[in-house]
């Protein structure tokens, strides 16, 4: 395993758990995707992940070695994360945006070299946007720079990318493109944790699901043995249909009438 965690607890004072009894582990070419209402402390959890925020208590193991060890750089090495809701105010050009990924591999007073632009052009190539290259990264659209962000962390050339809410803001068609971009990445040897709000996202890529209700998990498993009725409805408090469309080849999440949750 990549990242182990165990027993993991976070609390801003102390007192009130954000989330606590989290145990997951995450390896090579492995996809797990976090699900769960608002405010259930998924991305407290994720900001933990990537070492932002200390835990309460348990542990996070990045391939065997305490985060909390390590230094920023170490961890920037190992894991990429990509936040939600990201805005670029200053006008880079997109391939030296994506560029900025190669930071935890040029010392202080270094810049880049010839085979960080090749590393850079290679992660713009391989997400797809090789033609925005040259954009200023503050004036190209939400789908695409969300793109340009996980370029930007394929640059990092990490072992786990963590994404909070990747599809967050997207439209239909960008959901689906930013989705298989991550499953293309999972199947290329990299480690995948994913949060969302949408159940139907598990069924689009394979991948594991932890559902996320009051601070811990209720869930964890393969997507068709946790996204159940009785699942979603713990979790969001609504009915919903799970069944299989044949033209599709897969299962879908349909939301029926709501109802108050108990």
């Amino acid at each position: 395993m990549i990242l182990e965690v165990s027993d993991a607890a976070f609390s801003y004072d102390g007192e009130r758990m954000i989330f606590e009894d989290i145990s997951l582990t995450i390896g090579k070419n492995e996809c797990l995707c976090i699900l769960g209402p608002n405010g259930t402390g998924k991305s407290t959890l994720i900001k933990c992940l990537v070492g932002l925020m200390p835990l309460l208590h348990g542990s996070i193991l990045l391939n065997g070695h305490e985060i909390g060890e390590l230094s920023r750089a170490d961890i920037a090495k190992q894991i990429a994360y990509v936040p939600q809701g990201h805005q670029v105010v200053f006008p880079f050009p997109v391939q030296e945006y994506v560029l900025m990924g190669r930071s935890p591999h040029i010392s202080l007073f270094s810049s880049p070299g010839e085979e960080d632009r090749k590393i850079a052009e290679d992660a713009i190539d391989t997400v797809g946007i090789t033609h925005l290259a040259k954009r200023p990264v503050s004036e190209i659209s939400g789908g695409e720079l969300q793109l340009v962000l996980i370029a930007r962390a394929l640059a990092q050339q990490p072992e786990v990318m963590i994404l909070d809410e990747p599809t967050s803001h997207l439209d239909f068609g960008n959901q689906v493109r930013v989705l298989r971009l991550i499953e293309k990445l999972a199947h290329e040897g990299i480690a995948i944790i994913m949060s969302s709000h949408f159940p139907d996202h598990s069924f689009i890529i394979p991948q594991r699901v932890a559902i996320m209700k009051d601070c811990r998990f209720i869930a964890v498993g393969d997507a068709d043995m946790v996204i159940t009725p009785a699942n979603l409805q713990r979790a969001y408090g609504i009915d919903v249909t799970v069944t299989h469309v044949e033209e599709v080849g897969r299962l879908i999440c349909v939301p029926s009438a709501c109802r108050q949750e108990k």
